[in-house]
């Protein structure tokens, strides 16, 4: 499938993946109810007027998580994403 088409799937609450991805069980999907602390220890909640508070997560079971993660061109333009 397209990124669009998987982006939508992402959308509604799936895991994405793409099947040219190297890592095993590695997906995106979108997280929200954000929050950080930032260097002083105050704690803050992720939110913007214009675009809200949700963005896309890069999961990687052995490395971790990739919060804003950004797809590349060659991302964008494969035709091999799959849902999860």
């Amino acid at each position: 499938m397209t990124f669009g088409e998987a982006l939508n799937k992402c959308k509604q609450g799936a895991h994405i993946s793409r099947e040219g991805w190297n890592g095993r069980d590695q997906y995106v999907e979108i997280a929200s109810d954000i929050e950080y602390t930032n260097f002083q220890g105050e704690r803050k909640k992720a939110t913007h007027l214009d675009v809200g508070s949700h963005c896309l997560v890069f999961v990687n079971p052995n490395r971790g998580i990739q919060m804003g993660w950004l797809a590349s061109q060659s991302d964008m333009l494969a035709d091999d994403w799959v849902v999860l």
